[in-house]
Order: structure tokens, then C-alpha cells, then sequence
């Protein structure tokens, strides 16, 4: 259901934090976008593929943190935020689909998605706030409008050559996230003022909260589609059963005291705004990478782990653990030492593993995972260790 014309565009503190079932098909849209990032990561595994795949990467997940931000800015029922989230919707497609063709040619559709998608939700939200009258909103999108330009004219020069020009795309997105760390300093219009900043709901910690546990299914779904196209051995089943089981230990992380770092974070919520983008998008590389890393194990558990491979395997679980660290630094400013040290335990097998197969890789780092959740102890930082129910409880 939408409400008539533009009236209250912005959204009130007292509403509804639900997310919209528009909301939820947008968040599947961009988790599409992330699949197919870890697939052709997987594929690609040089340093300068791996480069260019997370600056890809990061531009969808840019897309997808500040359109989810105006809608908790902005009141999601309203027809024009509707209208946003299509359009993004259908950029996160126009992005998905020139992935793989990026390197031949098509990168000029890539540009077109993403530029397009953040210059027409501003100029969108700057028309219907004009004729609100509402003038604090209007010279907030109208910020978010002038360096998305200036941005986009980097990425669009960077995209008229045969090739895209990656340093060129590399300066663009560097300036839209300092712009982003920076709060849009405009000329005449200075910065976003940290008020708004300060005046997020739950609806945006759960709106991050559904699209990481939405993204977390990519570790199971890749390899599971990857074993669908050949035979089921027993070394396959245990590898698709590790990718289950890593997929849940980081689910158990990422969920870790979720309440509280809520609460926190709406008590300290100019910081926790501000810093959920970065935050996640390290967490989001990780699920890329960890997703990429059970696609390639299926094919072939067994043998010695390339150097490329093993890399992926160590690093994809400890960039999540990582960004959620850092996420939970930033909002609560408690280290969870317990944490980092049990990160380094497949650091301590690295000389060694290369000669190990792959899948022995992994499960020792789903071990090390492991360790965050099932020892008791460190309530601050984890859960308590699991143990039986006890008569009464």
C-alpha cells in the first residue's frame, strides 16, 4: 500500500521499523549481484582480477547502503522512495549482468547502472522536496547529488575507452566513499549535519542485519549449484557439508549479541551510521570470498592447496570476523580479543598447509571459527559456550 501524493516523504521516528516487502526483494536483487561476484572470483584469482572484482564489488555494495539509508530516511510506503528502490533494483540487474563482461567491452553498461541508479534517486528526492517545502531534506540529497556528479564523471570517462580505464573507476569510487566518511561536504551547503545522522531507527540495524544472513546463503548455494552439474562423492558431500557448517558458524557470529550492539548503536548512532557502511562491506568481502572458496573446493578437494587457494581459504572467514570486529569496536568500543586470537589459529598451520588438500584447509579453518562460540567464557564479547539443557530451564 502507498500513501497519496508526497506527504510526509521523510520518514517519522514514532513509524513503523519494519522492512517493506519492497525492501526484501530489493535486498535479494543485490544478493543476485553478490553470487555472481564470488563466482567469477573463484574464476579469477590473480591479484589484479581479485582487485578489480572488489572494486566491482564495492560499488554494488554501495549502492546497496545508501539507497537502504534513504529509506530510513525517507519514509519507504511514500510512491517516490518506491520509485527509488526500483530503479535500483534494476541497476543492481544492469550491474549483475555486465560483470563478466566488464574486461570486453561492456563496461559502459556496468557505469550506466550505477551512476544512473544514485544521480536519479537524487535528483527524485531533490524535486519531491522541493515541492514539500522541506528544506533541510531538500539540501541533504542535494549533497548526495553533487558528489554522486562529480564522482560520475570519473567512472564515465573511465568507461569510453575499449577497455575500462581502472585507475580512472578506482579514483571514483575512492571519492564516493571519502565523500561518504566525509558527509558530503558541499560548496554553500556544507556538510550533512551529525543530527541526522543521529536520528536512525532499528529499521536500519535490521536492514543490515537481513541483507549480511540473505548474503551468508551464497557459501552454501555456490557449491551446492556446483555439485548439481557433476557427481555426488563422499569428499564432495564433506565439502559441501563444511561449506554448512562455516556458513553457520558465521551466521553465529554476525548474530552474536546483535540486541545489544542495536541498542548500542542507537545510543552512540551518528558513529554506528556512519561507520555500518565500511564495517560491512569488509564483511561482505569475506562472504564473497568464503562463497568463492567452497566453489572451488567441491571441484577438487583432495590434492595439495595452490597458493591462490589457500590465500582465499584463510582469508575470506577472517575478513568477515574482521569487519565484524571493527563493527562492533565502532559501536560499542570493546575489543573482542577472544576473537582475533582464535582468527590466527589457520594462521598457524600456513607454512605447512600448502600441502595439505584443500578441504583440510577449510575445516581447519571452520575449527578456528568454531572456537569463537562453542568455548564458554568471554561473555563481554561472545555467547556462553554451548551446553545441555538442564531440567527446569
Amino acid at each position: 500500500m502507498t500513501t497519496k501524493g508526497n506527504a510526509a516523504l521523510v520518514r517519522r521516528l514514532d513509524g513503523s521499523t519494519r522492512a517493506t516487502l519492497l525492501e526484501l526483494l530489493f535486498d535479494v536483487v543485490f544478493v543476485a549481484a553478490l553470487a555472481l561476484t564470488s563466482k567469477l572470483l573463484s574464476e579469477e584469482l590473480s591479484w589484479s582480477g581479485v582487485a578489480k572484482l572488489l572494486l566491482m564489488l564495492t560499488a554494488v555494495w554501495w549502492t546497496w547502503s545508501i539507497t537502504t539509508t534513504t529509506t530510513e530516511f525517507y519514509d519507504p510506503q511514500q510512491r517516490p522512495i518506491q520509485a527509488i528502490l526500483m530503479i535500483a533494483m534494476v541497476g543492481s540487474v544492469g550491474m549483475a549482468a555486465s560483470l563478466p563482461m566488464v574486461t570486453i567491452g561492456h563496461q559502459l553498461l556496468f557505469v550506466t547502472s550505477y551512476v544512473g541508479t544514485h544521480v536519479i534517486r537524487c535528483i527524485i528526492l531533490v524535486a519531491a522536496l522541493h515541492r514539500q517545502g522541506h528544506r533541510t531534506a531538500r539540501e541533504r540529497a542535494t549533497r548526495f547529488l553533487f558528489w554522486f556528479t562529480v564522482s560520475g564523471v570519473f567512472w564515465v570517462i573511465g568507461a569510453l575507452s575499449e577497455t575500462p580505464n581502472w585507475g580512472l573507476w578506482t579514483i571514483a569510487m575512492t571519492i564516493d566513499l571519502v565523500a561518504g566518511a566525509a558527509r558530503y561536504p558541499t560548496p554553500r551547503l556544507g556538510r550533512v549535519p551529525l543530527v541526522q545522522y543521529g536520528r536512525t531507527t532499528e529499521h536500519l540495524g535490521e536492514r543490515y542485519q537481513q541483507f549480511i544472513i540473505l548474503a551468508l546463503g551464497d557459501i552454501i548455494l555456490l557449491p551446492t549449484l556446483q555439485v548439481s552439474r557433476g557427481h555426488l562423492d563422499h569428499l564432495r558431500l564433506a565439502s559441501l557439508l563444511c561449506a554448512f557448517a562455516t556458513m553457520l558458524l558465521l551466521w553465529q557470529i554476525y548474530v552474536f549479541r546483535a540486541g545489544e550492539l542495536l541498542v548500542a548503536a542507537e545510543a552512540h548512532g551518528s558513529r554506528a551510521t556512519r561507520l555500518a557502511p565500511f564495517t560491512h562491506l569488509v564483511m561482505l568481502a569475506g562472504v564473497a570470498g568464503t562463497a568463492a572458496t567452497f566453489d572451488l573446493i567441491v571441484t577438487r578437494p583432495t590434492g595439495t592447496t595452490p597458493v591462490p587457494w589457500l590465500v582465499l581459504i584463510i582469508t575470506g572467514p577472517t575478513l568477515f570476523v574482521v569487519g565484524r570486529v571493527l563493527f562492533t569496536l565502532a559501536v560499542s568500543w570493546v575489543m573482542p580479543w577472544r576473537r582475533v586470537v582464535w582468527q590466527l589459529l589457520p594462521l598457524l598451520v600456513l607454512p605447512w598447509a600448502g600441502g595439505w588438500p584443500p578441504l583440510l584447509v577449510a575445516a581447519i579453518v571452520a575449527l578456528g571459527l568454531a572456537g569463537h562460540i562453542l568455548l564458554p567464557g568471554a561473555a563481554r564479547e561472545t555467547t556462553p559456550g554451548l551446553r545441555f539443557r538442564q531440567p527446569g530451564d
